[in-house]
């Protein structure tokens, strides 16, 4: 594809080198851009990065992959960018997901007709919920497929929209405001535990709310996605093979990746955005780089911060980010995870065991805190362990404000590690010559290695007001000035982040 000559000169700055910030630098410089991207971060990839420790390679946060199947976001991305496919295989299942006092497993399969048959085995009575997820997801799933721009927040944006909507997405319409909890009532199925508490723990894992609060049209798509022709997809070698794969287009196009850069504010004037002050965060420099858009990889949170105060920042449009500082300001508090990293002996794995387990351990207690463990483990020879090792990795949502205001937050991460390793230890052969390494991440660990406000994970929770026509545009008060990532639509993973970035180089285009 050549560069486009009308789009030669004009720069870009990209803050944030996760896969959402990555996939529109590559696809910008793609494009004859001229993209930097600055992270205060050593490494890329953001919640998608790895780290490595005694032989072993782990997955920071993110360890699966949709998108990857013929005619996906991922595909299609990295066919633009002329990028080979990174080798990987299908979760089959998806989960295995283990009930309290449940010894067997309900597995969410690849298979559309296994998966059937496993619901109806295990939720008798559930199917009318089922078969409406799939009338809803269908339609959706087009329509994404057409590049819609949601929300739009210009004339451009709207026709956008409009081009993409098509006769069948009228069937979505009437469930716009509707939850979970509320189709379940409505069918019947709101007093059924076993299926209400798979919801809410699948769900979890997607929205970052449970079904009471999950938007039905989010959720058709999240609980469909791990069936074919779609799916769920393990990476060989790791999650890096995103990230890395993605500078390599941007740098090969002629961009610049800047790791160990912080941005610490976005200038603007009254036309819109002029540039950012960088910081070398090796050698302390400081400098303004002059940008005609910025690309903002951050949570809404982060952004606001970066716009500096009000009084003294006047900007583009004030009036309207005057309203945007008060909507985020307003919205609820995002989740924390505590992430516990194990490097072990093969033998401490059981036989047959799926890639991606989800255990629940009290009814009465909360889906976080470790009473919930979404757990992935590594599979022979995929590059993540030494031969005959593996690594487990098990993550649980967690409150934030515990984290920051602890007076030993030492002691209160030991007792987490502690818990979860005793929850574990009942799948898991987890005697002490088993385990080779050992290591915890908290909602601080986040905070200092990927600059999310206060170490948040996963976007902003995919409420009925946070989703779709509701949420946070990519296009921002400010001129020039553009939000990727799982805090825009369509939210959280790989493919949602990268579905943001593809809408924000269109609008750049347009522009």
């Amino acid at each position: 594809m050549g560069r486009a000559a009308s789009s030669v000169g004009r720069r870009v700055v990209v803050i944030g080198a996760g896969i959402g910030g990555l996939t529109a630098a590559a696809l910008l410089a793609r494009r004859g851009y001229g993209v930097k991207v600055f992270d205060q971060a050593g490494v890329a990839g953001g919640c998608a990065s790895t780290f490595k420790r005694r032989g072993f390679t782990f997955d920071v946060g993110a360890t699966q992959v949709a998108g990857l199947e013929p005619g996906g976001i991922h595909h299609q991305l990295f066919a633009e960018l002329e990028l080979p496919l990174p080798e990987a295989t299908p979760c089959d299942p998806a989960c295995a997901v283990f009930l309290p006092g449940e010894t067997k497993p309900i597995q969410v399969w690849r298979d559309p007709m296994a998966w059937q048959a496993e619901r109806q085995r295990q939720f008798p009575g559930s199917e009318p919920f089922w078969q409406l997820m799939q009338t809803l997801f269908q339609p959706s799933w087009r329509f994404q497929g057409r590049e819609p721009v949601l929300p739009p927040r210009n004339p451009w944006d709207l026709w956008q929209l409009v081009q993409a909507l098509r006769p069948d997405t009228l069937v979505t319409v009437p469930y716009t405001f509707a939850t979970v909890g509320q189709v379940l009532e409505r069918l019947g199925l709101g007093g059924d535990r076993r299926l209400k508490t798979f919801l809410d723990l699948q769900l979890k894992l997607y929205s970052q709310v449970s079904a009471d609060e999950t938007a039905l049209l989010y959720a058709a798509t999240a609980l469909s996605m791990a069936q074919a022709p779609q799916g769920l997809w393990h990476l060989h070698g790791s999650m890096q093979v995103l990230s890395d794969s993605l500078a390599t287009a941007l740098v090969r196009d002629g961009g610049v990746v800047a790791l160990n850069h912080g941005v610490q504010q976005v200038h603007r004037d009254r036309r819109g955005v002029t540039g950012v002050t960088v910081q070398n965060q090796k050698t302390g420099e400081v400098w303004l780089e002059p940008a005609d858009h910025v690309v903002a990889n951050v949570t809404v949170q982060n952004l606001v911060q970066l716009l500096g105060d009000r009084a003294t920042a006047p900007g583009a449009n004030s009036g309207g980010l005057g309203g945007y500082r008060r909507r985020v300001a307003a919205l609820p508090q995002g989740s924390g995870a505590f992430v516990l990293y194990l490097g072990v002996e093969a033998a401490a794995i059981p036989p047959d065991c799926p890639p991606h387990l989800q255990f629940f351990y009290d009814y009465d207690g909360p889906i976080a805190e470790n009473n919930t463990l979404f757990v992935s483990v590594s599979r022979p020879g995929d590059g993540r362990a030494p031969e005959g090792r593996a690594t487990i990795i098990a993550s649980s949502f967690t409150d934030l404000s515990p984290w920051w205001q602890t007076d030993d937050y030492n002691a209160m991460k030991q007792a987490y590690t502690d818990s979860a390793l005793q929850r574990l230890a009942g799948y898991f052969d987890l005697r002490r010559d088993h385990l080779i390494h050992v290591e915890a991440a908290t909602p601080r660990t986040f905070a200092r290695f990927t600059g999310r406000d206060r170490g948040t994970v996963g976007g902003l929770g995919m409420r009925v007001s946070t989703f779709g026509p509701f949420g946070f545009a990519n296009r921002t008060p400010i001129a020039g000035l553009w939000l990727v990532g799982d805090c825009t639509h369509p939210g959280e993973g790989t493919a949602g982040v990268s579905y943001s970035a593809q809408t924000v180089v269109k609008q750049i285009e347009a522009a």
